[in-house]
């Protein structure tokens, strides 16, 4: 197994499996009936052992007290990294204005859903082979703090380590598929082909144009400080309370030019 065949595997889900669609009964407007949630897959590989990870224990500056790879899974050898672009009916409906739309919440709520099942298969299917796999995301351990915006595991900072891409100034992580989307990950005992780091500095594909600054609907983002975390939550506590069970934003992800690929690269 390889990147290349996780890929496939992904790209595989989302076309056959129907959680990968808005189903008529959740569907917020008839117009959603039926569409895709997530479209294409970009994957990287990183060693459990990579020192970052274990830069990241208990780390101030970046707010996270990582649960190392081998916490997660004794014996762990590779962590696997997957993001997945939204479909563009989603992310192109949501550019502009000042609160998220119908087509972002579904993508943010159903989406986790379908994610939560893509993971559990791709647990399944490395255990058939013989080897072991957690998915941090729908394991028990995993600890949100919501009082200081922290976790023991950071799907951001994973798919750095794994070679995905880097972050921008809305703290998104930007890859070769963009930024609008979603990230999963998978820690394993399975020794894969690990994918080359080309980047060094960690807002290394961001140009720094500011458009998500300007595009933040509550002023959260800024060049001296990047995303303000706090107020962001914020916010979205406030789309949750008037949304219930929706939540989300995006408007930093939609419309902008690390949206769907790297600024300035093809």
């Amino acid at each position: 197994m390889d990147a290349g065949k996780v890929e496939e595997y992904v790209i595989e889900f989302q076309e056959n499996d129907p959680i990968n669609r808005v189903s008529a009964e959740l569907a917020k407007s008839p117009a959603y009936e039926g569409r895709k949630i997530f479209k294409g897959a970009v994957c990287g590989i990183s060693d459990a052992s990579d020192e970052i990870y274990a830069s990241l224990r208990n780390n101030e500056e970046a707010n996270i007290d990582l649960m190392q790879p081998e916490e997660w899974l004794p014996g762990a050898k590779s962590v696997i990294s997957v993001f997945m672009p939204f479909e563009k009916w989603i992310t192109e409906e949501n550019i502009g204005g000042d609160w998220p739309t119908a087509a972002w919440l579904h993508g943010r709520i159903e989406g986790q859903t379908a994610m939560r099942k893509l993971v559990k298969d791709m647990e399944d299917i490395i255990e058939e082979k013989g080897y072991k796999a957690v998915a941090p995301s729908i394991d028990p351990r995993l600890i949100v703090n919501k009082d200081i915006l922290s976790s023991n595991w950071s799907e951001r900072h994973v798919a750095f380590i794994c070679g995905l891409g880097t972050f921008g100034l809305s703290r998104g992580i930007i890859t070769e598929l963009g930024m609008a989307g979603r990230l999963i990950s998978i820690v394993t005992t399975l020794p894969i082909t690990h994918t080359p780091r080309p980047y060094t500095d960690l807002l290394e594909y961001c140009d720094k144009c500011g458009s998500c600054i300007k595009g933040c609907p509550i002023d959260a983002i800024s060049f001296e400080r990047l995303k303000d975390n706090k107020m962001c939550d914020e916010f979205l506590n406030e789309v949750l309370s008037k949304e219930t069970p929706y939540y989300g934003c995006g408007k930093c992800q939609s419309g902008m030019p690390c949206a769907y690929g790297i600024p300035g690269k093809s």
